[in-house]
């Protein structure tokens, strides 16, 4: 498996986005979706990565550059399709947007993600997220739980 940077224009991202949104409305009222769309994904402030497994595109994850409510990085349209689940991809994933944060100087991530989304929420965990209450311009409520990580925090 290796993940690289790559463009949201992809027939093979967009499939990924697709099963991503059936995903997230399957869950949630679609007004408490915060989904980024695949033109907001082409934005200079956005760092899309894709994770290969056999050269196939296995899942995706974003970061994008926030200056809203201090200095942070925000991570969007975290997805691993169903048959590479289980593999350590969304991990690997979420390491390279760490990685990439600490280069460009940001020490600041946050995410906001669903109260029914458990192997999501125990991963972020995992990976030091502590929750704290909404950012930038996101209100409480009752379906979402937001977390953030101190980058000083983990190690290289």
């Amino acid at each position: 498996m290796y993940i690289q940077k790559i463009k949201p224009n992809r027939d093979d991202v967009r499939v990924i986005l697709s099963a991503s949104d059936d995903y997230m409305y399957a869950l949630y009222p679609p007004e408490t979706n915060h989904l980024e769309s695949e033109e907001s994904l082409m934005n200079e402030n956005v760092h899309l990565v894709g994770a290969f497994v056999r050269g196939a595109l296995a899942g995706i994850g974003a970061v994008k550059m926030m200056h809203d409510d201090g200095e942070y990085g925000e991570i969007k349209r975290m997805f691993v399709l169903d048959n590479y689940r289980g593999l350590g991809i969304s991990r690997q994933i979420m390491e390279a947007l760490h990685q990439y944060l600490k280069h460009n100087g940001v020490q600041v991530v946050r995410l906001e993600a669903g109260v029914s989304q458990p192997e999501a929420l125990g991963l972020y965990q995992t990976l030091g997220y502590r929750v704290r209450p909404p950012y930038g311009l996101y209100q409480e409520h009752p379906l979402s739980i937001f977390m953030e990580l101190d980058l000083n925090t983990v190690e290289a």
